[in-house]
């Protein structure tokens, strides 16, 4: 069948954005898709300017396409109903096909308001196979396809089994990219990935495993959530592959839990070092730790291999609202992880979240002020989100909080809301605590302003600063930034590996008057929120 694959925008905009999170699970869908001799195209939206309705027409302009298939996250519901829209709209009439955590995460909200002719519940790369399988033979018996779902001819919705995880990884092939334009993205990539450690980084996604042991209240986990791993010699086979074929010199590691297996973790540092040291370059790596982990040993064995910066969910500094959100760490192991990182001289990335449902004032401010005491503004503090799928959504819903989900979820879902779903701070407490927080954030962070701004190319730009900690003078290449007079971009210090926070002055302007600039600034972006979700 002839398939086209859209990879959505991961941003507000009808310009080109190569500064995001690549899409693996499409790669992989991409992948077994091939294997069975079907006809796939790609269509990458980040990569193109433009209308999304006109660029989706444009394509399906161009051959008969039998499928179109796409897939996002919780946030990115607007751009799928576009990509919907467009797609059923055009007079060839493909059978249109979503996934995703978006679609997993609420199956028949998604089915209702979004109409696409299947839904795929979970993974999806067997599910995908047998239901084009049964569209090739033009029937419509799919009640026995498990992870589906579809509206019948008698206009019921229609839920399936739900479909087994694949518990062999290893059988997978490996994701397919081609088609994607990464290499278009690894050629625009600028200073920001793979935690600055190089001025002109090509960094590689990968993921080692799926699921999650954990069960943490503020994160989706998809059905089952059963923990798999992927062997280390098929994790390093697409490593080798894709530095000769990209020549990459970067790797992120998108597992949500890299560390679990203490001996796994020590057979890939050592077969990775080993890797790098044969290429000719140098290359660095990253992945997601937990706390439970983070030894000394363990994290100069990370250093020693490769590793330049660990990402840590610290989450909160009070042990009641560590077990309410069911994560299984203490804050002594939270010391313990900053302790042992900085000794290892990594880069670290973490965060601390307000607001969980059983916050109160004492361990919202316990949090907060450690956060104020050890962190030096390395590590970032927020709120909680209550994304779809999430024990804190279901709360909210159950709550009140949330009174219509689907408007949550088109207008509503943001990575910075400040809802209160606690059940014992009053809405005058919270408000509080957000203020106190946000004027924490930029008492602490230490913003400077740089010595020098060079401009090499479109977007692009050379910066000389000063480390507000070491006083070492730095030249950072290749930033990117749409508006010279207005950006804020964070680096490592080269010396002393702690996070600068590189501003414009009319940023720091902004942010120094911030509580008299609220109102307007929030009804800016309150607007240009809905205008770009209406013209992207």
């Amino acid at each position: 069948m002839k398939i086209l694959l859209v990879i959505p925008r991961y941003g507000l905009t009808t310009k080109k954005n190569y500064g995001y999170s690549f899409p693996i699970g499409l790669g992989y869908i991409s992948s077994v898709l091939k294997q069975a001799n079907h006809e796939v195209d790609c269509l990458n939206l980040n990569h193109l300017e433009g209308i999304t309705e006109k660029l989706i027409r444009e394509q399906l302009n161009k051959k008969k396409y039998d499928i179109v298939c796409s897939g996002h996250l919780g946030i990115g519901y607007a751009i799928i109903e576009k990509i919907t829209k467009a797609s059923r709209n055009h007079p060839s009439k493909p059978k249109i096909i979503l996934g995703g955590a978006l679609i997993t995460s609420e199956p028949k909200l998604m089915l209702q308001s979004l109409k696409p002719d299947f839904i795929v519940i979970g993974e999806g790369e067997i599910t995908i196979l047998e239901l084009l399988k049964e569209l090739q033979k033009n029937k419509s018996n799919f009640s026995k396809i498990k992870g589906i779902g579809y509206v019948n001819k008698n206009k019921e919705l229609i839920f399936t089994k739900p479909r087994e995880l694949i518990s062999d990884l290893d059988s997978l092939p490996l994701p397919d990219f081609t088609g994607f334009g990464f290499e278009e993205k690894l050629d625009n990539s600028g200073n920001e990935d793979i935690g600055r450690a190089f001025d002109y980084p090509r960094a590689y996604p990968i993921l080692c495993s799926r699921g999650c042991p954990f069960h943490c209240t503020f994160c989706y986990h998809s059905l089952g959530d059963k923990y798999r791993t992927r062997t280390i010699e098929d994790v390093i086979k697409e490593i080798e592959i894709a530095i000769k074929k990209y020549r990459i010199n970067g790797i992120f590691i998108y597992d949500d839990l890299f560390s679990l297996n203490k001996e796994r973790l020590y057979d890939f540092c050592k077969k990775i070092k080993k890797l790098i040291k044969k290429t000719p370059w140098d290359i660095k790596w990253t992945c997601q730790f937990s706390v439970l982990h983070a030894d000394k040993k363990t994290l100069k064995m990370l250093k020693d291999s490769g590793c330049y910066v660990v990402g840590f969910g610290f989450e909160s500094y009070s042990q009641k609202i560590l077990q309410s959100m069911r994560k299984p760490i203490t804050p002594k192991q939270i010391d313990n992880a900053i302790k042992a990182s900085k000794e290892a001289g990594i880069t670290i990335q973490g965060n601390f979240i307000l607001g969980d449902i059983e916050e109160t004032k004492e361990t919202a401010y316990t949090t907060l002020n450690y956060w104020k005491k050890t962190c030096e503004s390395q590590i970032r503090i927020g709120f909680i989100q209550p994304y779809p799928g999430s024990e804190v959504y279901n709360h909210c819903i159950r709550k009140g909080i949330i009174k219509d989900k689907l408007d949550f979820i088109k207008n509503h879902m943001a990575h910075t809301n400040f809802i209160n779903m606690t059940n014992h701070m009053t809405d005058k407490e919270f408000l509080q605590l957000k203020k106190d927080t946000l004027n924490a954030i930029r008492e602490q962070t230490k913003q400077i302003i740089p010595l020098k701004v060079e401009r090499i190319r479109k977007n692009r730009y050379n910066l000389k600063v000063k480390c507000p900690f070491c006083n070492e003078t730095l030249i950072y290449k290749n930033f990117f930034f749409r508006n010279r007079f207005f950006y804020r971009v964070n680096a490592p210090c080269r010396r002393c590996d702690k996070r600068i926070f590189i501003v414009s002055r009319l940023y720091k302007f902004i942010v120094d008057h911030y509580n008299e600039l609220e109102i307007p600034r929030k009804t800016y972006l309150s607007i240009q929120d809905r205008f770009l979700k209406k013209i992207m």
